[in-house]
């Protein structure tokens, strides 16, 4: 990576950073700089102390030097305190805006990107990198430490320039000064440098033992994982696994060490070198009465502290460069383009509700696959339709009502809604008017009413209305709390679990609550028995009401409700019609599936 790069990218995180948390950014810069100078002053009243000292000055005087040095140290102190106080609770704001905005990037981003493989493992590997303390944690740290030591780097400096000015000191003995400074500073920035390189490659290693441990954390962290563990006396081997890679990583952390304090025991010893020089030459000038008592012990320790600090930076510039391609992968998460076109148009709202949805020769394939999961698919229905589709699994159910709600845009064809482009229709609008349950759909540890609705406040006869309407009306009845009893008990110790079956009479109810034009419910009675079933079939019709309702299932026998049912196979709709006129077609494919699932109905009657 070039420089001019590792600038840019270093640009746009400090500004990132400011975007995040001002009040942070202002409070470590200037928290930085002030608890920097704080180890000057006493060194600067100090020499001007001892000098006073030794010139016998009135006690007075040296009263004064005391007073201001313990006077603008406790300001210092006190000031630093307040920022970094200050900046503690900044920081919590800093971190959740960026976890808020790394959440809302992934919820507003286009749904092919979600389900798309590389980008979840992208997403994956910058909250990996995270955890190992790269990217944005890393870039705090260094923009910390730059501000430390550029603050001592430009003190030591100012309160040692006028060192080089001495008569006393002959040219040659600041030269030699010099050239040391310069040789400690790059000897110590060259260690500094294979010691960064060392504790790079480890923790870069340690990314896939992080994920490692999430998983594991997460696993016996949750207690919903507690009996799998009991019964099948799984602690033992949990336990061993994870001992044997913490055993793996601390070797490796204890190689890391033994080489890292080989390679600060080298820049050690030269900067005690370097010490002892300097106080010789200092020495020197002082018996020739060309340095002062006290300017010995402020140029010594200045100079010492300018030598670490200019090694600490060129460390820390170092680091930050390091990071950069960890702040590069960072942005580019971020930067990730929306490629679905958003619209413009208002989506009608009719009275009559005549609403035309027409799939025009549409074909889909997902991305990085060549093979079509829908071809050539033509239909043509409108709201108050009951309308089934059904098929084997991978035949393209799922994939046709992703489409239909834009979730995906069609590869080749169109798709309409009332003779428009559903491409042209503002895309938040147009998502309003769908209901659907998805088979993978997932509920959250929030209350049951939050989870109907969708959201933090609800109607409580409404959410209750629907759960009735759901089927899950008995339970709900049973329950202290009704629709403010939590779901799981990740939150709340008194929290309800319940069954896959309830978990879908919820999902449905969600969809219901929204209470949209379009209904879609994608295998919505998988998991429930057969009454809960039945239930569900022979009130669908009073659910739905004047909604389309477009129905998914497998099942053949829960679509004879339906208006109309479409057949898939392979990516396309082979048969449509009604159940008697598909049923009677004994070389179709409906006729075919029917029969496939009625003989184990059959059978199973007759051996029972």
């Amino acid at each position: 990576m070039k420089l001019s790069e590792h600038i840019k990218i270093f640009k746009r995180s400090l500004q990132y950073l400011f975007t995040l948390s001002r009040t942070h950014m202002v409070c470590l810069i200037l928290g930085g700089i002030l608890q920097n100078l704080i180890p000057y002053v006493p060194i600067y009243f100090s020499a001007r102390l001892l000098d006073a000292l030794y010139e016998g000055q009135p006690v007075d005087r040296l009263f004064v030097l005391v007073l201001l040095t313990v006077g603008i140290v406790f300001l210092l102190s006190l000031t630093a305190a307040w920022l970094s106080s200050a900046r503690s609770q900044a920081s919590n704001e800093m971190y959740r805006n960026q976890h808020w905005e790394q959440s809302e990037k992934t919820m507003q981003m286009a749904y092919a990107l979600v389900e798309d493989p590389d980008v979840t493992l992208l997403r994956s590997r910058i909250a990996m990198e995270s955890q190992t303390g790269y990217n944005l944690w890393r870039l705090v740290f260094c923009t910390e430490s730059l501000v430390s030591n550029l603050t001592r780097i430009f003190t030591s400096l100012s309160l040692t320039m006028s060192f080089f000015f001495l008569d006393a000191v002959p040219l040659s003995g600041k030269l030699i000064l010099t050239g040391g400074i310069l040789l400690t500073t790059a000897a110590v920035v060259l260690t500094s440098r294979k010691t960064e390189e060392l504790t790079d490659r480890f923790y870069s290693g340690c990314v896939q033992a992080n994920v490692f441990g999430s998983k594991y954390a997460s696993y016996i962290g949750h207690y919903s994982s507690g009996k799998d563990i009991r019964i099948y006396d799984m602690a033992e081997g949990l336990l061993r696994l994870c001992d044997q890679e913490n055993s793996d990583i601390n070797r490796q952390r204890v190689s890391l060490n033994v080489k890292t304090a080989v390679l600060n025991t080298a820049g050690q010893i030269l900067t005690h070198i370097l010490r002892f020089g300097v106080y010789l030459i200092l020495i020197r000038a002082a018996l020739s009465g060309g340095v002062s008592v006290g300017s010995i012990a402020r140029y010594v320790s200045c100079i010492m502290l300018l030598i670490g600090a200019a090694s600490e930076c060129c460390a820390t510039i170092q680091q930050t460069f390091g990071n950069s391609a960890y702040m590069k992968r960072y942005f580019s998460y971020l930067d990730i383009p929306n490629p679905m076109y958003q619209g413009s148009l208002t989506v009608e709202k009719r009275d009559d509700n005549e609403y035309y949805v027409e799939f025009r020769d549409v074909s889909f394939r997902y991305p990085h696959t060549d093979a079509y999961a829908l071809r050539h698919v033509n239909l043509k229905f409108k709201v108050g339709e009951k309308l089934a589709v059904v098929g084997e699994n991978g035949s393209g159910k799922t994939t046709f009502i992703k489409l239909l709600c834009r979730l995906y845009d069609p590869t080749e064809g169109e798709i309409l809604l009332n003779g428009v482009n559903i491409r042209k229709y503002d895309y938040d609008e147009y998502m309003s008017i769908f209901s659907i349950v998805f088979q993978d759909f997932r509920l959250f540890a929030f209350r049951l009413g939050e989870n109907v609705a969708a959201g933090p406040k609800y109607d409580q006869e409404r959410a209750a209305r629907v759960l009735r309407q759901s089927g899950f009306g008995e339970r709900l009845a049973s329950m202290p709390e009704g629709t403010d009893s939590f779901l799981y008990k990740d939150f709340d110790g008194s929290g309800i679990e319940i069954s896959g079956g309830e978990a879908q009479k919820i999902a449905l109810a969600r969809a219901l609550y929204k209470d949209a034009p379009f209904l879609v419910l994608d295998e919505p009675t998988a998991a429930l028995d057969p009454v809960s079933e039945y239930e569900i079939y022979s009130k669908f019709n009073d659910i739905a009401g004047d909604k389309t309702a477009i129905y998914i299932s497998h099942r053949l026998a829960s679509c004879r409700f339906c208006d109309n049912i479409m057949v898939f196979h392979k990516g396309r709709i082979i048969q449509k019609g009604s159940h008697d006129s598909l049923i009677a077609d004994a070389a179709g494919k409906y006729h075919e599936l029917w029969y496939a699932q009625a003989q184990y109905y059959t059978e199973g009657t007759k051996s029972s």
